[in-house]
Order: C-alpha cells, then structure tokens, then sequence
C-alpha cells in the first residue's frame, strides 16, 4: 500500500481542505515549492508547503510529516499576528517562540494531534543539522532551536555557550508560559525576543542559515532508527504531552485509515478522483430537473454550421495567392486564390459564469447562450471544464458543471439549468475555492463571464495577478443589457488584471466571442 502515491492534484485539494478547515478560514490558498522551506505568508492568505516528493522517510512518514506542517501552518494563520522571515536570529527566534504558542493553542482545539506532533517532532530533529556543520554565532541560535524545541541538541559546543543556551531556554519556556496565561499574542512575544538575543549573546541581524527537511531527501532511516528519535522526543516532551508511547507512534494507525482512504479515491478513474465538496466546489443535483428550457437548438445548430469548416480541421481562406484561382471573388474586387488553412483548437480553458441577481432577469437567455457554448466546444472537442457561482443560504457556492476529463452531456445541461441566479460578486472568494483545481490543472485560458462589479476588487485584482503567476491567460467577458453598459463592465474589469477583456451587449453572441478568443 505504501508504494502507492498521491497525484499532486490531489494533495492540493487535501491540502486545500485541511488548512481551511483548521485555520477556520476560507480563504486559504495552498502551493507547493521545492524551492523554500515551508512556510506562510499572512498578508497573501497563502500557505507555501515543501512537496512531499522531497522529504525524509517512506511515503506514509512524508504523508505525515505533510500533514502535520500543514496543521502547524493553519495555527499560525489562527493565531499569529505577523512571521518574520527566518532569515535573521530576531524572526527565527519569535518564530521558534510562536511555534511553541500555537502548538499549544492548537492542540486544545484539536486534541487529536498529539501523537502525530511527536512523530512530526522526530523527523525535525533528523533534519536539523549536526552543530559542527554551522559556522560562528549561527552554531549558537541553531543549538538553542534544538534545546528549546526537542530538549536534545545534535553534536556538541563549547561549555561556555551551552550555559547560555540553558538560560535563554529557561527564559523562553517562562515567556511562552506566560503568553499563554495572560492570553498575550504575537505582539507581546516580539518584545521579549530582545532579552533572549541578549542572554545568548548574539545580533538580532546575525543571518541564520536555513535547514530544510530535503536537504536529505529520499533518506531512509530504519526501523530501529526511527525508534531511537521517537523514544528521545517522547521523553523530552512527556512534560507537555504526558507518556505517549513510542512504538505505537511508529505505526500510526490514527491516520493510516484516513491514509488508506485516500489511496483508494486516487486509484479511481481520472473522471471521478476526490468529491469536489472536499475543495470547496459542489456539484448540483439533477434529480427532477428540466433541462429543455434552456436548449436553443436554432442557436446551437446555426454554430455548428458557422464552425463546420473547424470541425473537419481546415478551413478556407481567401489569399493573394494560393492554391486555386476564385474568379469570382476576383470581379468582385476580393483576394482572388483561396487556400486550405489547417484549423484547430489546441487551447484549455476554464469558464466560469456569474449567476449573482442581477443576471436573474435573463437567466434562461444566459443559459441558452452559455448552454449553446458548451455544445459547440464539445463538437469541436475543444477540452474545457465549466464552473458557476450563486449564493445559497447566505453562502456563496462555486458550482461544478462540467470538468475537463469529460464530454459535455445532458447531466451537465441539467447541473447548469438547476442553478438559480441569486446573490452578490464575490469573484475573490469563488476563485479562492476554485484555486486548487486552476493550480493543479492549469488551464490556457481562465475565462470569466459577468455582469457586475466584483464585491472586493483589491482582492480579485491580488487573485488575478496569482493566477496569472501560475502561467494562466485571465480573460473576461462584461455583459450588459446594451453597448455602453457592457463596455463599461468590461473597461472596469480590465483595471483589476485582466489581460484581455471584452463586451457583450446581445448574449447570443457568447458562443462567438468564446471560440474568437480561442482561435486567437
């Protein structure tokens, strides 16, 4: 079982739905990097996490081991007010400070982590470098980390400086003690770091080096290995964790089920994997649901023929020169070869529709329009997934209609016509819930079709720039019931990051400007 992995894809989600469930913020963005420790950025909502590819152990310790980090990370967008970069002795010890603060905070809400904690606190310590490895003063704030954290230092240093270290132990654990008591937060902590800096003897600047878990990936310790870390963490941390025992930490059959549960969802077929519900998109019902209303057969089929010539992959253009001579668009003053021209669609793209209220008036024309798209990307099999967005019970939902890795069909027609337009814009937050599918998909093109001004623009125009990191084009389509309404729309949305944006006053013309800006 243990040779069995999860897609990245699904690690995002997983991801994804852990912070935000732990954090109690639905808000949180999750990525990976192989390039920097992990970490959390508090002002972007985002929570920056070392892949499990490049950790420590077999992959049910590095499923772990991401588990755990991933929790640390949720309890520090719960309960931090800033984190400094752990670059420099000042931010690397508030840090170390806060993470001892959190775990505490945390662990009364979610109980259930303890023994996970130590087993995450083991593999720590095996990636914390020996101290003969660090270099002048950074030796003695690397020392202090592993006392303060682990209760145990790797390697040895010079007597004078442990004393040192043993005081400014003493003297954090009474800080943090007392941050506890007192209810005192991030703020409080930030102006005891000095008296710590002071006692080990150090600059608050002193630059410290960074040890990252995968700087021994794909090391393997051994049972007995792993035993021996887990039996020194259980000891050391018995005063905060009470006795835990070490072998049945090594099996960890509290989360070999959810584990186990996991692989299973992955190893079905592409088309199904994890529920939607898990990243925060649902999929509608189409129990009961009438689905001919919004079919406009003369639309769809006056499509099909407009892009017949796509279908077959070419299409004829007229030239100055080319392959025959056409005479009579010659005498009518026209280019006078035409040519074969291969055409095709190679683009992938997502679509998002807007069903707020306002789009209420004209919700069956809207969906005839998107409706009739949809049929005409799937004749040209163009690979495209479609999303929406209303307010249900106060909340807004990001609905899934159709995913990439299925042909639209009429339980997709029956999912679009089931939603009802209801609600405000709040194009920030659906594109925080749908940020793990664009990250783990990455589609060309994210095409966004709406008819007002987005709740928050300062955060959809921080969303957008996100997205657009990823590599993914940002287009959106302003609707409006007549021209200058419409290019009012699209001239406003332009202003938050769009890299290209359109106006359409007749939604009829939908489908023709989706498929213009595919073959552009």
């Amino acid at each position: 079982m243990q040779s069995l992995e999860l897609r990245n894809e699904t690690l995002v989600e997983i991801a994804t739905f852990l912070v935000r469930r732990w954090a109690q913020n639905e808000n949180v963005l999750v990525e990976f990097s192989d390039k920097m420790e992990t970490k959390t950025r508090l002002i972007e909502n985002k929570v920056i996490l070392t892949p499990m590819g490049k950790r420590i152990g077999s992959y049910f310790q590095r499923y772990r081991q991401f588990r755990t980090s991933l929790w640390y990370e949720a309890m520090r967008i719960r309960f931090c007010k800033k984190i400094l970069s752990n670059d420099h002795a000042f931010g690397f010890i508030l840090n170390t400070l806060e993470t001892r603060r959190i775990e505490y905070l945390g662990r009364k809400i979610w109980r259930g982590m303890d023994e996970e904690i130590i087993f995450n606190y083991s593999y720590m310590l095996v990636s914390r470098p020996q101290l003969h490895t660090v270099y002048g003063k950074a030796r003695i704030v690397e020392a202090f980390y592993q006392y303060f954290m682990f209760g145990a230092i790797k390697g040895e240093i010079q007597s004078s400086h442990f004393e040192k270290i043993k005081k400014a132990n003493e003297l954090a654990k009474r800080i943090v003690d007392e941050s506890i008591k007192n209810n005192y937060d991030t703020n409080w902590l930030e102006k005891k770091v000095s008296a710590i800096i002071k006692i080990l003897d150090i600059d608050s600047l002193l630059t410290v080096p960074v040890s990252l878990p995968f700087m021994k990936a794909g090391m393997a310790l051994t049972e007995e290995e792993l035993l021996k870390f887990l039996t020194i963490i259980s000891k050391n941390k018995e005063g905060d964790f009470g006795k835990i025992d070490p072998k049945s930490l090594l099996g960890g059959d509290n989360v070999y089920d959810e584990y186990k549960v996991l692989l299973d969802e992955n190893k079905k077929s592409d088309n199904k994997g994890l529920m939607p519900e898990i990243i925060g998109v649902q999929t509608p019902t189409t129990d009961n649901v009438d689905a001919t209303k919004i079919y406009d057969v003369s639309l769809i089929n006056s499509l099909k023929i407009k892009f017949k010539e796509w279908k077959s992959g070419w299409k004829e253009q007229h030239l100055k020169s080319g392959d025959e001579f056409d005479e009579e668009n010659y005498i009518e003053g026209n280019e006078p070869f035409f040519t074969d021209i291969k055409k095709s669609i190679k683009t992938k793209i997502v679509i998002l529709l807007d069903h707020s209220s306002s789009i209420a008036p004209d919700a069956i024309e809207y969906k005839k329009a998107t409706l009739a798209l949809c049929e005409v990307l799937g004749y040209l099999k163009v690979k495209f997934a479609v999303y929406a967005f209303s307010t249900q019970n106060r909340t807004v939902v990001c609905w899934q209609i159709k995913s990439d890795n299925v042909k639209w069909n009429t339980v997709a027609a029956k999912r679009l016509a089931q939603i009802v337009a209801n609600g405000s814009t709040p194009l920030a937050e659906v594109y925080g819930k749908m940020f793990p599918v664009l990250q783990s998909k990455r589609p060309d093109i994210f095409l966004t079709l709406t008819d007002g001004e987005p709740s928050d623009p300062n955060a959809v125009r921080n969303m957008t720039k996100t997205l657009k990191r990823l590599g993914i084009k940002m287009v959106a389509i302003g609707l409006g019931p007549n021209t200058i309404r419409a290019t009012a729309i699209a001239v406003n949305l332009k202003h938050l990051g769009y890299e290209r944006t359109l106006a359409v006053s007749r939604l009829k013309d939908i489908p023709s400007k989706v498929i213009r800006i595919l073959d552009g």
